[in-house]
């Protein structure tokens, strides 16, 4: 598969969920393409006009994490450009996972790519999310990785938790599952 073949089925007619598996399929022989996906998704995003690129990369990403790895900069960097509710929710998804190999799993790969300033736009991307008018699936992975980032950075639980807080209330049933138990590790 060629650049262009990926670009011609990705920014095409709305592919099904059959057509976005089979493309995932074909695409874990191609980690190379990982970044044409990537800045599909954020052109999508911009555009507000189709979806595929996240889709298909929130699923290749599910089957291949490490595949993004090298294209970790121009990841992390376009999350705070991202507006569309189509897009946040699988790059929130993504950026949990990546978080979760980094803190929970501890795995070498991760711990070596990803930066403290990366650490940082993440944090302030998760912060914005949660606090914006988000759908709660956004919010709920945005919990998450601010956990998992609070390892890196103290000040961020005691603000995840006055946050969690103030809009449980509020919260819908997902985000008060996701917020209860968030605070209920913050305990332990």
């Amino acid at each position: 598969m060629t650049p262009a073949t990926l670009t011609k089925k990705l920014v095409g007619s709305r592919l099904n969920k059959h057509q976005i598996m089979q493309l995932v399929d074909d695409l874990k022989l191609y980690p190379e393409l990982t970044t044409v996906v990537l800045k599909i998704v954020f052109e999508q995003d911009k555009l507000r006009k189709n979806f595929n690129g996240c889709w298909v990369f929130d699923h290749l990403m599910r089957k291949k994490l490490d595949y993004l790895l090298p294209s970790m900069n121009l990841f992390v960097e376009g999350l705070p450009a991202i507006r569309w509710e189509s897009t946040l929710r699988p790059m929130s998804h993504v950026l949990e996972m990546v978080n979760e190999r980094y803190f929970v799993k501890k795995e070498s790969a991760y711990i070596e790519a990803i930066t403290i300033n990366q650490q940082e736009i993440m944090t302030q991307v998760c912060f914005d999310w949660l606090i914006g008018q988000h759908k709660v699936a956004t919010k709920a992975f945005a919990m998450t990785s601010l956990f998992y980032l609070g390892e890196r950075f103290d000040w961020i639980r005691p603000e995840l938790k006055i946050v969690l807080e103030q809009n449980y209330t509020s919260g819908s049933a997902g985000y008060k599952s996701r917020a209860r138990t968030i605070l209920d590790k913050m305990k332990s």
